[in-house]
């Protein structure tokens, strides 16, 4: 069986790669490998293998493995990549470097108290559900622009990149070339997008990060 190491660097070379093929800068691109559902012992081979970057969908599970992780390696970011509740808003400021999924007006105005009683400032993407799926989390893409900007003006949240998972069914690149068109317009530098099935497809319609959890870890225990 490959291990989760060979995998990583079977995806950072493949990385490496699509930043060529996209005429882009070598390091333009930031792998987040998906560690949610994953064990502290399965993820650490994949940490002393170099990766420094990680993404977890929920913050309790997060909370259970990475402070102990993050004590032996401390240069550790660590990236809210699933639905964030407004309850939740508290340990996602005092545990994430990065929250990628701001999609609302009342997780806008808890992250803003939160960030302003703890004194941290992870950095913030807004989800964009390009898909308009019922089922899926994220701001309407014809909201996105004016959520930005809301974020920024009414909460004080400095807003760096967005957020999308394209619909399963469907190509993502519309989705990713979508994503992209909106952090034009909304004054944004950061776009992550890809998953472990599209990431080459994102890196070359400009993605500045990727998730990737099966490519890496293979199937969810």
């Amino acid at each position: 069986m490959t291990s989760a190491v060979e995998q990583l660097l079977a995806v950072k070379a493949r990385i490496v790669n699509a930043e060529r093929g996209a005429g882009r800068e070598a390091g333009a691109v930031t792998l987040v490998a998906v560690s949610k559902t994953f064990a502290a012992e399965d993820i650490r081979p994949v940490i002393e293998a170099g990766q420094r970057v990680f993404g977890e969908n929920r913050v309790q599970e997060a909370q259970a493995k990475w402070p102990e992780l993050r004590e032996a390696f401390p240069d550790i970011e660590l990236h809210l990549i699933g639905p964030l509740q407004s309850n939740k808003a508290k340990e996602a400021v005092a545990l994430f470097d990065v929250i990628e999924t701001v999609d609302r007006e009342k997780i806008a105005a808890e992250l803003a108290k939160e960030i302003a009683r703890q004194g941290r400032t992870p950095k913030l993407y807004v989800q964009v559900n390009t898909g308009s799926e019922p089922q899926k989390a994220g701001i309407e893409p014809r909201e996105a622009v004016a959520f930005v900007k809301r974020c920024r003006d009414v909460h004080g949240l400095a807003i760096e990149g967005l957020m999308c998972i394209p619909p399963a069914d469907e190509n993502p690149g519309p989705h990713f070339a979508l994503l992209e068109k909106i952090a034009r317009e909304a004054g944004v530098a950061k776009l992550s997008m890809g998953m472990s099935g599209d990431y080459e497809t994102a890196i070359a319609l400009g993605a500045t990060s990727v998730r990737v959890g099966t490519a890496i870890f293979g199937g969810r225990p």
